[in-house]
């Protein structure tokens, strides 16, 4: 008797990915029309600093981070992850609109904070749902799959914004308020068609057996989950908001339509490379593909502070792309493969609600090392790359040398 082997391309990826992936790729559509200018509208029409530029990003990630953790154990608890995350797409959509009537860096901070609390609810039951969805052996292709179309509708998103800004304003220096507010309604559609995909598509997937009820703790996830936390924690403390990449683009002397062009870029790598980077982790190993994007995610911002022209930031930023392609979606499926089945909505929710925490910090410290506070002035718009470029490097040397790897399996 013969056994076939089971299937093991994209066509075998049950409707479930293909689900939240279009949800992802719509929502994603909407979003990068707005928040990739968000710091210029706040630069430039409304005045705001670097350092209240680094609060605003910081809060709107941190605000909603135990919320993370929260639904990610609701979802466990209730065996039931679908919902969770169309509730949490719903609530973002519904804030969208406000950015319209911003006007003041406060007023963007208050929707800004409540778009991330829709994220906060659907992040970890989204992830969970997709973890759930696939076997082992294709977790990396799932996740990698599920990046590239979050970054396919982000550049789709870009095109569409360098449309709109190239006909209200042709090649202007900086970012007007019509333009920004014709991305804000511009920006709806996509963001209502994505809540709709995914209530319409999705099925929760059956959930594990298990009599062992799900609790918010880090000792339940096992010390290998917290060991990693702990390094890439130490990771995020340097990874500040990529508004500041904006900024340093901005202040290298790209226009706003070659800011768009270079965030396009970047989403166009950032989507080739997500795929096949998350299939060859499953077949090598998480952490080894982790590493690589690590190390360049430590070149792009040490040659971000070296930067002299705008030029060199937006080829930077393109080799941003393959950080993120390589890392990003990995790391997520290594969450899964270190912690117990019925604790992945915990897991998950963790695992965003530390990033998110620490995006804070990140920012604010990014901030005041460009711009100062109060009468300190700070080291000027170099400092936050170096130093992010230094812990990302300390994060690698860690992950290589006390992070247990994963044997790999045979190409």
């Amino acid at each position: 008797m013969t056994t076939s082997k089971p299937p093991s391309g994209l066509r075998s990826l049950p409707r479930n990915l293909w689900a939240v992936s279009l949800t992802s790729f719509l929502t994603d559509v909407s979003s990068e029309m707005v928040l990739n200018v968000l710091p210029l509208f706040l630069a430039n029409v409304l005045g705001a600093k670097t350092n209240v530029i680094g609060l605003v990003e910081g809060v709107a990630e941190a605000t909603a981070s135990l919320l993370k953790l929260f639904s990610g154990w609701l979802s466990d608890k209730l065996g039931a992850r679908k919902w969770l995350a169309v509730a949490g797409y719903g609530f973002s959509t519904l804030a969208k609109p406000l950015f319209y009537v911003a006007d003041a860096w406060w007023v963007v901070a208050g929707v800004r904070w409540a778009d991330r609390i829709g994220k906060g609810i659907r992040t970890a039951p989204r992830d969970a749902l997709v973890a759930d969805s696939v076997p082992a052996e294709q977790r990396g292709l799932a996740f990698g799959l599920h990046r590239a179309a979050d970054t396919g509708g982000a550049a789709l998103g870009l095109l569409i914004a360098l449309a709109v800004v190239w006909l209200t304003q042709r090649g202007a220096a900086t970012l007007g308020r019509t333009a920004f507010q014709t991305l804000v309604l511009v920006s709806l559609v996509p963001a209502f068609l994505g809540v709709i995909a995914l209530a319409v598509m999705a099925r929760d997937a059956p959930a594990p057996v298990t009599r062992e009820r799900p609790r918010i703790s880090f000792r339940g996830l096992g010390p290998r989950f917290a060991l990693l936390m702990l390094i890439v924690g130490l990771f995020d403390l340097g990874n500040s908001s990529d508004a500041f990449i904006v900024l340093r683009a901005q202040e290298r002397g790209l226009s706003v339509v070659g800011v768009l062009g270079m965030l396009l870029t970047f989403n166009l790598v950032y989507a080739l490379v997500s795929t096949p980077a998350g299939r060859l982790s499953d077949r090598i190993g998480r952490r080894t593909v982790v590493v690589a994007g690590w190390l360049v995610y430590a070149a792009v911002y040490l040659g971000m502070g070296l930067a002299r022209s705008g030029l060199d930031v937006w080829a930077l930023y393109a080799v941003y792309g393959l950080y993120y392609g390589l890392a990003y979606g990995t790391a997520k499926a290594l969450v899964a493969d270190v912690t117990p089945e019925h604790l992945r909505g915990v897991a998950y929710g963790a695992y965003n609600a530390t990033l998110g925490i620490l995006d804070l910090p990140a920012s604010l410290i990014a901030g005041i090392l460009w711009q100062g506070v109060g009468r300190w002035a700070g080291f000027g718009p170099s400092a936050p790359f170096f130093f992010g470029g230094a812990l990302a490097l300390l994060a690698t040397a860690l992950l290589l040398t006390v992070f247990p790897g994963k044997p790999s399996r045979r190409l």
